[in-house]
């Protein structure tokens, strides 16, 4: 049984009925459920004023949970990051709390990792994932290796469309002793050019996103191309992007689109189909741990030593 402690540093709670959910459906799976004072406030959009949001966040890493999960992402993570105490984040990680989280939560994994190189957890969220009327079963599963220590990979099945970089390369190990980060892909590209984004080379970057027109994600992806972020990695992976709306003047032009795009213009591999993103089944990835990069046959595999063990 692990302390979970919930609190919300971006949006404000709008579904209070899946928050419940979620912390009903956390205890079913056997954990003690700890919210914070302010995890249900509101203050225009957010979950209570920038004083607030940073409090929470205070008590997240003194709270001695095994894990700070967010109820939400949404946005006001970002206006935060110079106030956050890095060194208190740190040391509640080297004490074994792990903070988890997605979307707007990139901003704070990121900026904790350029700061101090502490390990965050890509994952799920309250409302969002255990709130859901039936919660994914390996989001589930990844979520109690992650709590009990036992997860050391991520892998998946790569699509017909990896076909010309998987002919590309021999199997085996693509990338060695690499850093994993990344997350959402706007998110993360508002962060360029501040202290607060990694200066990570020879790494693995994966990436998601969700509601972007994949022209919009082609635009972002070029920002990162051109300040030299991508060639500058071992792999690019890219998960779920989700709920996007093509129209007829786009004549063809999709996300597969931006995809062949990318792998034109690098020489790094470009995969997809990672199981991560605005989906409910998704895996748990560890932000800033190091990890090696197998492909075999149809088959890729992120593998890790778990941070602390």
């Amino acid at each position: 049984m692990a302390h979970i402690y919930i609190y919300s540093p971006s949006g404000a709670v709008r579904d209070k009925a899946a928050f419940k959910h979620g912390v009903s459906r956390l205890k079913q799976l056997g954990h003690s459920v700890e919210l914070d004072v302010d995890a249900l406030s509101r203050h225009t959009r957010f979950a209570g004023d920038d004083a607030t949001r940073l409090a929470a966040i205070h008590r997240a890493a003194a709270s001695g949970a095994d894990v700070a999960l967010i109820s939400r992402g949404g946005y006001g993570l970002s206006r935060l990051l110079p106030g956050i105490p890095y060194k208190a984040v740190a040391k509640a990680i080297s004490k074994g709390t792990q903070f988890v989280g997605i979307s707007d939560f990139t901003a704070f994994q990121n900026a904790v990792l350029a700061k101090t190189g502490a390990v965050t957890w890509a994952g799920p969220a309250l409302g969002e994932d255990f709130g859901a009327e039936q919660p994914d079963d390996i989001m589930e599963a990844c979520f109690e290796d992650m709590v009990s220590g036992q997860g050391e990979g991520a892998g998946w099945r790569l699509s017909a469309h990896n076909r010309p970089t998987l002919g590309a390369r021999r199997e085996g190990v693509w990338a060695k002793d690499a850093v994993l980060w990344g997350g959402n892909l706007a998110v993360l590209t508002s962060l360029l050019g501040t202290p607060y984004f990694p200066q990570i080379k020879s790494g693995v970057l994966f990436l998601e996103d969700v509601g972007e027109h994949p022209y919009r994600v082609e635009r972002m992806l070029t920002q990162l191309l051109h300040a030299g972020v991508l060639a500058q990695q071992k792999a690019v992976i890219l998960g779920q992007f989700s709920n996007y709306k093509l129209t007829p003047h786009d004549s063809g032009f999709k996300f597969l689109s931006v995809v062949d795009w990318l792998r034109l213009q690098l020489k790094v591999p470009v995969l997809t189909d990672l199981p991560f993103g605005h989906v409910a089944t998704k895996v748990c990835l560890p932000v800033g741990q190091t990890v090696n990069l197998l492909v075999e046959a149809q088959d890729a595999l992120l593998l890790w030593a778990h941070p602390g063990h």
